[in-house]
């Protein structure tokens, strides 16, 4: 080897060891950014030695598809027990104890206790109250899952929102990988702020990508619509200012396809976008059906249809219509309006001598004190099976009673089986999560043994030009 030789392979070796240690340290700087990936930098021979040839950044595609899935499904089954949970609170958390059927129970066994004494009157208004608090315990868990279903659309509205501004991102990011890929240069930064923008825009919506030439990526939504390709698809959402049982809310569109909701308490959907749906449009609204069939039940089994009365009437409880609706049929929103007869405050022994709408329809027409009939036959009415709609995923035919403690059991059930599934797709996301970053993290220590490795090569390149320049030192004394 000859000296110019030697200089220009210690050269080399300098200029590779300052690039190499700048890129370790830049990936030290970045070791607990879980959306930097680490560079390695890979090196080729050349006349003077080795040389950094490209900058290499690690990646491993299948796991990065998994892990955005695992973000979506995790998200969505998050949301979704999130809302059973919020309703789970407004029956009074873990004991219900705020729920109707709680207060059913209760209202029983004051009809039962106004049964054994007819006559004391302050048993009587003891016997209203009670019916006041179950009619109020429907009417305020009615509003609180309206309530639910309205958080839930106004998330959504705030979610498309970033949904879009996110989208807008990515297409930046996508045309400046696209860019930096023709023209060769380094393209690691912008594929670290590609690659982040996915798994945000996932944790929405459920994703899947193909990758085109020059590191063009397409995004679908995993019903298969386009959601990005060259230019960012409008996601489109118009909140509704309130709701009511009658209430349908908007649906999201995605360059106008409809995107759908999730099923089941395990639920089907990927990203919070579809659990919002589920929960606004399907969970909620057949937890209030089945508060609307029990506030039904009430106004029937209470009605007064007393001979010679011509029709039947509602009697304790009323609703904001008139008559008592047909059996085993929804009215939407009837939990919401049911109340006590205002005529009970003022009179209490009107339960017990019935007459709520008129002499027409009283019961004890004598007016005795130890009069039992009526009550005795409300106790044995709330034991006994009545039709309901089957549409409540209840059954069609229990007593109000068994049927209030099944819609508290379904609810708890959605709640149970929601949890147990986001523990599991929690771990998931989890593992996936620490698979990607064992293939793209930065390893502290690999690195660090990288730099001493590194500070070989740079003791050994200064020997080199300390040996040439004791060889030309005594060339030039040689020639002296």
């Amino acid at each position: 080897m000859s000296l110019s030789s030697a200089i220009n392979t210690a050269q080399t070796i300098f200029n590779n060891t300052a690039a190499q240690t700048a890129l370790i340290s830049k990936n030290i700087s970045n070791v607990s950014n879980a959306d930097y990936s680490r560079r390695m930098a890979m090196l080729g021979t050349s006349g003077n030695g080795a040389q950094i040839v490209s900058i290499q950044r690690a990646q491993n595609d299948a796991l990065m598809r998994q892990h955005t899935i695992s973000i979506s499904q995790s998200s969505a089954q998050q949301t979704l027990l999130t809302g059973l949970e919020t309703i789970k609170s407004a029956l009074g958390g873990n004991g219900y104890e705020t729920s109707p059927s709680n207060y059913l129970k209760l209202f029983r066994d004051s009809l039962q206790t106004f049964a054994s004494t007819p006559g004391n009157t302050s048993i009587a208004a003891t016997t209203v109250s009670s019916a006041a608090d179950l009619a109020k315990s429907l009417s305020k868990t009615s509003a609180s899952v309206q309530d639910v279903r309205y958080q839930a659309d106004k998330e959504i509205d705030a979610s498309v929102k970033t949904l879009n501004s996110l989208l807008a991102d990515f297409e930046n990011a996508n045309a400046a990988v696209q860019s930096a890929t023709a023209s060769g240069t380094d393209a690691s930064d912008t594929l670290d702020q590609r690659d982040k923008l996915l798994r945000q825009i996932s944790d929405i919506v459920g994703i899947s990508t193909v990758t085109r030439a020059n590191n063009d990526t397409v995004i679908y939504t995993s019903d298969g619509t386009v959601l990005f390709e060259n230019t960012a698809r409008s996601v489109t959402f118009t909140a509704t200012p309130g709701f009511g049982a009658t209430t349908a809310g908007n649906a999201i569109y995605v360059d106008g396809v409809p995107l759908k909701p999730g099923t089941g308490a395990n639920t089907s959907g990927e990203g919070k976008l579809s659990s919002l749906l589920q929960l606004r449009d399907t969970t909620a609204p057949k937890f209030q059906e089945q508060l609307d069939e029990i506030a039904r039940g009430l106004v029937t089994l209470f009605q007064e249809d007393t001979t010679p009365a011509t029709g039947a009437r509602p009697g304790l409880f009323v609703w904001s219509g008139t008559t008592v609706p047909a059996a085993g049929t929804i009215v939407p929103g009837m939990a919401a309006s049911l109340a006590v007869n205002p005529l009970a405050a003022g009179n209490p022994t009107l339960v017990r001598d019935g007459g709520f709408n008129g002499p027409a329809y009283k019961s004890n027409t004598d007016d005795s004190s130890g009069y039992t009939a009526l009550l005795d036959g409300f106790v044995t009415a709330l034991g006994n099976p009545i039709a309901f709609d089957p549409g409540t995923e209840l059954d069609g035919t229990s007593s109000i009673l068994d049927f209030a403690s099944s819609s508290i059991g379904w609810l708890e059930e959605q709640r149970s089986t929601a949890s147990t599934a986001s523990d599991n797709k929690t771990a998931l996301l989890s593992r996936t999560g620490e698979a990607l970053g064992n293939v793209t993290g930065v390893s502290l220590d690999e690195e660090l043994s990288q730099l001493l490795d590194l500070e070989q090569s740079y003791k050994a390149s200064a020997k080199l030009v300390s040996t040439v320049d004791a060889m030309m030192a005594a060339l030039l004394a040689a020639v002296r």
